[in-house]
């Protein structure tokens, strides 16, 4: 680590140290401090924000100090891992690859430890992956260690079921203290040994896979899930761990997860965040019967945002939020996945690929051929409500994946992307009107920035690529 950013290091951890001493009593001053430490450039946006939450002493102001009820064996860890290693000093190292490099590099990267998973839920293709495929310690560790050197210091489990391998992730946390790991995990094997790993390393945070109500979660997972669900989250909240919750909404079970009843359960229950992703059907054998009507999709949209106007819950609708970072993230722009066997994709939901990190390094991986058409080609619509090159633009996937030469990844039975698209036609062209109608309506209070903002969430190395490109975003 260069000398300047081993002072700046230290002197945002201290900011940490006296924002933990007494958060009620030194919260006012924290912002302006970070300010004085921190380049104008890094996170502007996401700053002023803060400063806004801190001020007003709402849902957001009362979400921060849930915070610092956590478990004081490792919070200030890990807030300094969260903010300072992940974050703060990350982006300009990141950004300063984007342009050196000329391609996506993430803020995130997503890996399956295992294919293994003790669940088979509905409309999960990983139920169908079978137990054969695993990442070994040292791919993980390789994996770190190649996305730290570009500045991604964000590492997310998925699989399978990643706590399968928890042995070997608690080891991951423990060489890699300047990274943060979370788990999206079914939460059936979370005991006491694991919050008590958790307290030790201080970087590891589980996202428990939920949705609405009982009948809902057991539904889709199995007889029983939900209170297991129940037991992980009173073992987590009797330690002061940090949780969230992940929640796949469906056609079937929309109208149960877009409750207020079902944010209360959340906090009652300590999460401290949610995200919600819509259903895709992903996989030979999944069906469309459970994509979001129109209307569902819609009630999400208002729901989403106006819990955030009320409740202390941190909430990312994946869908419907590309407005707040320039439509899609994948293709390495601010996130990609790793599957069991290698296969480097652009997305947790793109089951194709023209690399594998065994044959070659994750830099390589990015500057592999479609994720440069990913690069090249994002945004893949104006508007932002239409995000995705799978649901929303089902014609852009089969391009990309032609003119690239990938391949399916798919380990169960390979998919390819025009019958992919055979099951997303419909239900795009069902929410295009409903999208546009959203995105021109002069009363949403985002509608002066979408006419205004050319940069719409997106980074300066994201208008550089616009720029060198000759390209310019609509108003």
């Amino acid at each position: 680590m260069a000398l300047k950013q081993t002072a700046e290091r230290a002197a945002l951890n201290k900011l940490i140290d006296y924002l933990d001493e007494d958060p009620v009593k030194h919260v006012d001053k924290i912002m302006d401090l970070i300010n004085k430490l921190v380049p104008d450039n890094v996170f502007p946006t996401q700053r002023e924000a803060f400063t806004n939450v801190i001020k007003s002493r709402g849902n957001w102001y009362d979400l921060i100090m849930r915070i610092f009820k956590l478990n004081p064996e490792m919070r200030t860890r890990l807030l300094k891992t969260l903010i300072v290693d992940g974050n703060i000093l990350a982006w300009p190292e990141q950004e300063q690859n984007r342009d050196k490099y000329q391609c996506n590099i993430p803020w995130a990267i997503l890996l399956d430890p295992t294919s293994a998973c003790n669940l088979h839920c509905t409309g999960c293709w990983a139920a169908e992956y079978g137990h054969r495929q695993n990442l070994s310690f040292e791919d993980i560790d390789s994996i770190v260690t190649q996305g730290k050197a570009l500045g991604t210091h964000m590492y997310i489990y998925t699989g399978g079921e990643p706590l399968v391998r928890k042995t070997d992730l608690i080891r991951i946390c423990e060489k890699h203290p300047d990274c943060a790991f979370l788990c999206f995990t079914n939460a059936t094997l979370i005991d006491e040994q694991f919050c008590q790993d958790m307290i030790r390393v201080a970087n590891f945070v589980p996202a428990i896979s939920a949705e609405g109500n009982e009948h809902t979660t057991d539904a889709r997972r199995g007889e029983g899930t939900y209170k297991k669900i129940e037991r992980a989250m009173k073992l987590l909240r009797e330690h002061d761990l940090p949780f969230g919750i992940s929640c796949c909404w469906t056609k079937a079970n929309a109208d149960a997860v877009a409750t207020e009843e079902n944010i209360d359960w959340m906090i009652k229950e300590g999460a401290l965040f949610c995200w919600y992703f819509h259903f895709m059907p992903v996989g030979r054998g999944a069906t469309a019967e459970l994509i979001p009507t129109p209307e569902q999709r819609e009630r999400m949209y208002h729901f989403v945002r106006e819990m955030r106007e009320k409740k202390p819950l941190f909430t990312l609708d994946f869908q419907n939020d590309g407005e707040y970072v320039g439509g899609c993230i994948a293709g390495g722009r601010r996130y990609l996945h790793i599957n069991a066997a290698g296969d480097v994709e652009p997305c947790v939901f793109i089951h194709y690929s023209n690399a594998n990190i065994h044959d070659v390094s994750l830099l390589d991986a990015l500057r592999s051929p479609l994720f440069m058409k990913y690069y090249e080609n994002m945004p893949f619509n104006d508007n932002y409500l239409k995000p995705c090159p799978m649901l929303e633009n089902p014609d852009v996937l089969p391009r990309l994946v032609a003119e690239s030469g990938a391949h399916s990844t798919d380990l169960v039975e390979q998919e390819t992307p025009e019958q992919l698209r055979e099951k997303t036609k419909a239900a795009a062209e069902a929410w295009s009107p409903v999208a546009d109608r959203l995105w021109t309506d002069e009363n949403d209070p985002l509608y002066t920035k979408r006419r205004d903002d050319r940069t719409q969430g997106m980074a300066e190395s994201d208008m550089h690529k616009f720029a060198a490109q000759g390209r310019l975003l609509k108003q």
